[in-house]
Formats: structure tokens, sequence, C-alpha cells
């Protein structure tokens, strides 16, 4: 993934105001982030826990997507399988819902999947994370695992920008 400055990252949110946009929370780590090792930028924002922003290329234009976390997630003794990287581990993965794009998240319209809670996938799947917990042997090489997991991104940010 390419470097990403504050003003780019800002002006891809399409699922809020241009002044949340403004005002939400970037990473501090944002400088020293290594985008080599990123499929898409992904953070939750320490100052609102429960809210998570991700921002990855779709259709060839950044596409920054604002998510909220349910409060009770995937429970933390359970086996989940994060829906975007497709790993499974104990705890970890959350249900994040987003608003639809235009009128119809304006509306209430949203969609949701199980994804990662730290939105860390491209770090997992690199293994440059551990989940903790023992997970399925993957036999695809990284290379397909990566575009996968591009693949899956991709998918839910055309949901989200998909009217009801």
């Amino acid at each position: 993934m390419e470097h990403l400055d504050e003003k780019t990252i800002r002006s891809s949110f399409v699922n809020c105001s241009k002044g949340e946009a403004k005002r939400l929370n970037l990473p501090r780590d944002l400088a020293d982030l290594r985008w080599d090792d990123l499929d898409f930028l992904g953070w939750r924002d320490p100052q609102a826990p429960l809210r998570g922003y991700l921002v990855a290329r779709h259709e060839g234009e950044w596409c920054g997507i604002v998510l909220r976390a349910s409060e009770h997630g995937a429970g933390a003794g359970r086996r989940s399988m994060c829906s975007l990287c497709l790993t499974a581990r104990t705890g970890g993965v959350a249900l994040l819902v987003a608003p639809r794009a235009g009128r119809s998240g304006q509306k209430g319209d949203s969609v949701g999947t199980y994804i990662c809670s730290d939105l860390q996938c491209s770090l997992y799947l690199r293994g440059k994370l551990s989940t903790g917990s023992v997970g399925m042997h993957e036999t695809l090489p990284l290379e397909q695992r990566v575009e996968r997991l591009v693949d899956n991104v991709d998918t839910f940010i055309g949901r989200v920008l998909r009217a009801a």
C-alpha cells in the first residue's frame, strides 16, 4: 500500500460528513506505519473505543469507511473468523457495522461483517502479528491470501456504497 497523508485519508471518507471526517482521530503512529505490510489502512479510535476506520482502494480511488463495533462483539471466549482475512481465532473478532454512503446511510441503513477487532488483518496475514491462538493451517501462498483479502475489503466497501 502506498503511504497516505492526513489530507488524503480525511478526504476519502464516504459514509460520514466532511466535518466528521475532519474531526476523526487518525492513528497516532501514522508517520511510523510500515506501509509495505498493509493492504488497507485500518485502526480503532483510542478516544472512542467502539469506532473504527478503514481506508482502501476501491475502483481506483481511496475510499474511507467509518465503522462502529458492536458492544457485545463476537464473544471473548468464542472462536470466530474474520470475514476479510479469514483468520480464525478465539476472541479478537468483532461485528463492525458501517452506515451506508449517501441518503441510505442518512436514513439509518447499514452493513456489517465480522472483522479482526483491531483492523490489522494485513499484519496477521503476513505473520507480523500473532492472534495468540492456534489457527488453521493456510495452504494458499501469501500472494493469493493478500489478493483474497484485498478482494474481500473491496467487496465490503462496495456493499457500503451500494444503495439499499
